[in-house]
C-alpha cells in the first residue's frame, strides 16, 4: 500500500490563495490519479499503489500532481505505508518540524488526531510516540482510551485496513458559495463567481465533457423594494456554441454579461450549475505549419461580441430555399455560429449596397419545377454550361452577383431597351423565375415573382445583374419593368 496525503494553504495565507478551488474540486481533481480518494480532518488522502504503474512510477505521479496543481499556492505533500501515517508526516512537515528517523514508532503523538484529546494523560503516563502506546496493554489501553485511538494504532501498523468514505463524483455540476459579504453590484459577483468556474473546470477535465450552457444564480437579500414584493433570486444564462473547458473564454463571457445586469437587491450567495454538456474530443496537434493556428476561434469571438453589443446587434447571414434572390437569405443571430460556417454582420453595417456572401446566390443556379428558362441559342461560352441531363442550360454558380441592393432600383426604358448610365447591352439570359405565390397568404413570405433575369452591361463596362418583371396581375399595367438588382465586383 502507498499512500500520498496532500494540503494546501488555507484561503487568504500568502499570495494568490484567495483563488483557492473549492473543497469539493480539489477532491474531483485527485479523482484524476486515482478512485481511492478521501478527505480526512484537513488532508486530502490518496491511495495509489493501484495507479502507480498507469502513472510510470512514484516519481512519475508525484510530478505530474505537482505540475498540475489546480491550487496557485504551494502544494505540500507527504508519504507513507498508510494513511493515517502519510497524514502524520504531513503534519509535521507543515508544522516545520524534522521527520523522526526511527519509524512510524517514533512519530509523536500530537501528530495522530485519535491521541489528541488524550494528551496530556498519556503524556503523564511517559507516553510520548506512537510506539509508547502501542506497547501499552491492549484491554487496559481500551478501557481507559476508548476503542478509537487502538484502532488507529492498528491501522498505522497494517493490523487492521483503513476504511474511508471515499469521493464520489457527481454526475452533474451544481456548486453553491456563501458570500463573505452583501454584494451591491453584478460586477462584483465576478470574483466569487471565478471560484466556482474553477470547480466547473476541474469537473469537466474528470468527467472528459464540455460545457455548452451553464446558469450562474444569485440569491437576494431584501424580501421586498419599495413595497413590492421581490423575487428570491436572479440567474443568467450563458451559453456557447462549441463544448469548451478552457474557462478563459466562459469568464470573459460571464463578465460582458454581468456588466449589462442590474441587480434588484444585495446578493448573499451565488450559485453555479451545469445545464447541458458534451463529450469532449480534446485538441489535436501537429508540425504543419498551416495547421498551427494562432488566436481565438470564430465562435469564440461572435459570442463575445453578442455579449458586449447584445445578441441582437451581430447577425450572420443563413440560406434559405426560394429563388428570390432577397428572399434567398435572412439575418439571423450569429450566435451558434462556428467558423467557416457564413458571414458575420452587424447591424449598424447593414444598408443598400451591403456585401453578401456569393453563396446567397446560388439557389438560382437549382432547378426544379418552380424555375423556368426559355430556349435559345446558347451564348457564348463560359456564361451557361449543359446540365447534366442534357435539358435546357442554366445559370452557373460562379455567374452570381456578388453584391445586391436592398431594394430592387427602377430603371429606365427607351422603346425595349432598360439604361442605368447608359443604355444597356444584354450579355445572358433570360433566366425566369416564377415563384412565390403562397406569398399573400403567408406574413414575412415576400411577395410573388414573375422575372426574367439578364446579365447586362453598360457604356462603362459595368457588369450588371437585371431583371424584366414580366406583364401581369402583380403590379397592374401592361408594360414590363426593368430593375437592377445586383452588380458584380
Amino acid at each position: 500500500m502507498h499512500w500520498i496525503a496532500l494540503q494546501w494553504p488555507p484561503e487568504g495565507a500568502g499570495s494568490g490563495a484567495e483563488a483557492l478551488p473549492m473543497h469539493e474540486a480539489l477532491g474531483w481533481w485527485a479523482l484524476g490519479f486515482t478512485p481511492r480518494v478521501a478527505w480526512v480532518d484537513e488532508a486530502l488522502l490518496l491511495e495509489v499503489s493501484a495507479s502507480l504503474r498507469l502513472w510510470g512510477g512514484r516519481q512519475a505521479l508525484l510530478n505530474r500532481m505537482l505540475e498540475s496543481n489546480p491550487a496557485p499556492g504551494q502544494m505540500r505533500l507527504a508519504q507513507a505505508t498508510s494513511g493515517i501515517g502519510a497524514l502524520a508526516r504531513l503534519r509535521l512537515r507543515v508544522a516545520g518540524l524534522p521527520l523522526p528517523t526511527g519509524g512510524i514508532g517514533a512519530l509523536p503523538l500530537a501528530a495522530l488526531t485519535a491521541a489528541r484529546p488524550h494528551l496530556d494523560l498519556l503524556a503523564r503516563l511517559g507516553c510520548r510516540t506512537w510506539g509508547d502506546v502501542v506497547a501499552l496493554p491492549r484491554g487496559p489501553l481500551v478501557r481507559r482510551f476508548g476503542a478509537e485511538l487502538r484502532a488507529a494504532l492498528d491501522m498505522a501498523w497494517g493490523s487492521a485496513p483503513e476504511g474511508y468514505r471515499w469521493l464520489e463524483l457527481p454526475d452533474l455540476f451544481d456548486q453553491s458559495l456563501e458570500l463573505a459579504a452583501r454584494v451591491e453590484n453584478a460586477q462584483a459577483l465576478m470574483w466569487s463567481s471565478n471560484r466556482l468556474l474553477a470547480a466547473l473546470q476541474i469537473w469537466l477535465r474528470a468527467r472528459q465533457l464540455g460545457v455548452l450552457a451553464f446558469e450562474l444564480i444569485w440569491d437576494l437579500d431584501l424580501k421586498r423594494l419599495d413595497g413590492r414584493p421581490l423575487p428570491p433570486n436572479q440567474s443568467l444564462i450563458i451559453r456557447t456554441a462549441e463544448p469548451a473547458q478552457s474557462m478563459e473564454h466562459l469568464r470573459r463571457l460571464l463578465a460582458e454579461r454581468l456588466a449589462q445586469v442590474k441587480l434588484m437587491a444585495p446578493a448573499v450567495h451565488l450559485r453555479l450549475r451545469s445545464l447541458e454538456t458534451a463529450p469532449w474530443s480534446g485538441g489535436t496537434t501537429s508540425f504543419l505549419p498551416e495547421d498551427q493556428r494562432n488566436g481565438e476561434p470564430m465562435h469564440a469571438f461572435l459570442e463575445r461580441v453578442s455579449a458586449r453589443l447584445g445578441a441582437a446587434q451581430v447577425l450572420s447571414p443563413a440560406m434559405r430555399a426560394d429563388h428570390r434572390p432577397e428572399c434567398a437569405q435572412e439575418w439571423s443571430e450569429a450566435v451558434g455560429v462556428t467558423a467557416g460556417s457564413g458571414g458575420l454582420h452587424t447591424r449598424q453595417g447593414r444598408g443598400s449596397g451591403g456585401r453578401i456572401p456569393a453563396a446567397i446566390g446560388r439557389s438560382l443556379g437549382v432547378k426544379n419545377a418552380e424555375t423556368k428558362e426559355t430556349k435559345r441559342p446558347p451564348p457564348p461560352s463560359g456564361f451557361y454550361s449543359p446540365s447534366d441531363k442534357g435539358s435546357a442550360p442554366y445559370l452557373p454558380d460562379a455567374l452570381a452577383p456578388t453584391w445586391l441592393l436592398r431594394e430592387p432600383l427602377s430603371l429606365e426604358v427607351r422603346g425595349d431597351q432598360p439604361y442605368y448610365r447608359g443604355g444597356l447591352r444584354l450579355l445572358t439570359g433570360p433566366r425566369r423565375v416564377e415563384t412565390g405565390w403562397w406569398g399573400t397568404a403567408m406574413q414575412g413570405q415576400g411577395v410573388p415573382a414573375a422575372r426574367d433575369y439578364y446579365i447586362a452591361q453598360n457604356p462603362g463596362a459595368e457588369l450588371l445583374w437585371v431583371y424584366r418583371e414580366r406583364a401581369s396581375s402583380h403590379h397592374g399595367g401592361n408594360e414590363p419593368r426593368w430593375f437592377l438588382q445586383g452588380m458584380y465586383s
